[in-house]
């Protein structure tokens, strides 16, 4: 398939902006589309992205620090704990919504969010890339079990880090986290986690683990492949909200553009697929999504 002529004039002059939008649904109309989703894309439900025009400073965790120190873990867990209601408590935003309303044209889902709203909003299929932050796994026995209980577990065994006014000590969130202070990982900035207690796996005593793919982590193979497959099955690729600053979705867009697939960029703020883009709107992932249910 031979790519779409690029359509890139300046994205400050408004009309010039909606005439590149209503070309994009021109192209789209009728394909078969895989879709690559980023932070971005949970933005709107009150999840902050990493690198995005205002996002927090973070200091997200890496494999080999969360794998290789008892002390590392401690620190995470601790702020995890604090933050973990921000994705438990997020919902599916309009933008979820509108991409799953188009699950008839969509090749698949593959999404680098961990936090399971593409799945809540009824999008299928979906490949959670770096897994989801409400399972947890047992680097020992492989056991995978629910966030939830092992919230409910941390909270009994660490009350003191619960403020006054949260008197349940089993129950399934620690109080809402203060959006100033949370981290796109689903925890936020603390003081004083030193002494938190973490709890071992219930099958063998091992360490318990996020079952997502920090930074320096890497994606199963057999996962990657089926996300090839997805790609290799549409007409287009459309990323949804990702500064592919990472290889773990940059290497779809360079899979489509050798291919000769058309690939649509919608994102606030520059890319790493930018050069290989055939479209590139500067555009948020919400208003994008509406429009292109709304266009079909």
């Amino acid at each position: 398939m031979t790519p779409a002529p690029s359509i890139r004039p300046a994205p400050s002059i408004r009309p010039a902006q909606s005439i590149r939008v209503e070309q994009t649904l021109d192209l789209l109309r009728g394909a078969r589309v895989a879709v690559l989703t980023g932070a971005g894309m949970s933005t709107d439900s009150g999840i902050p992205d990493y690198r995005g025009p205002g996002s927090p400073r973070s200091n997200p965790m890496l494999h080999a620090e969360f794998v290789g120190s008892a002390s590392n873990r401690r620190r995470y867990w601790a702020r995890s704990f604090r933050g973990w209601e921000l994705v438990a408590g997020a919902h599916p935003n309009a933008g979820h919504i509108a991409l799953a309303s188009l699950n008839d044209q969509v090749t698949g889902v593959i999404t680098q969010n961990v936090d399971g709203l593409h799945e809540a909003a009824g999008s299928r299929p979906v490949v959670a890339l770096h897994g989801r932050l409400a399972d947890v796994v047992c680097l020992t026995c492989g056991d995978i079990s629910s966030r939830y209980d092992l919230q409910k577990r941390l909270a009994v065994l660490n009350p003191d880090v619960l403020p006054s006014g949260h008197d349940d000590p089993t129950g399934a969130y620690a109080p809402r986290p203060d959006p100033a202070r949370a981290r796109p990982d689903g925890d936020m900035e603390i003081e004083g986690w030193e002494d938190f207690v973490v709890p071992d796996c219930l099958v063998c005593d091992g360490v318990l683990k996020p079952d997502v793919v920090f930074f320096g982590g890497t994606v199963a193979k057999d996962l990657v492949a089926h996300c090839r497959a997805m790609v290799d099955e549409a007409d287009i690729l459309v990323v949804l909200g990702s500064s592919l600053a990472v290889m773990s979705g940059l290497r779809f867009v360079r899979q489509a553009a050798k291919a000769g697939l058309p690939v649509v960029i919608v994102n606030r703020g520059g890319t790493r697929g930018d050069d290989l883009a055939t479209v590139r709107l500067e555009l948020g992932t919400t208003d994008f999504c509406r429009r292109w249910a709304a266009a079909r």
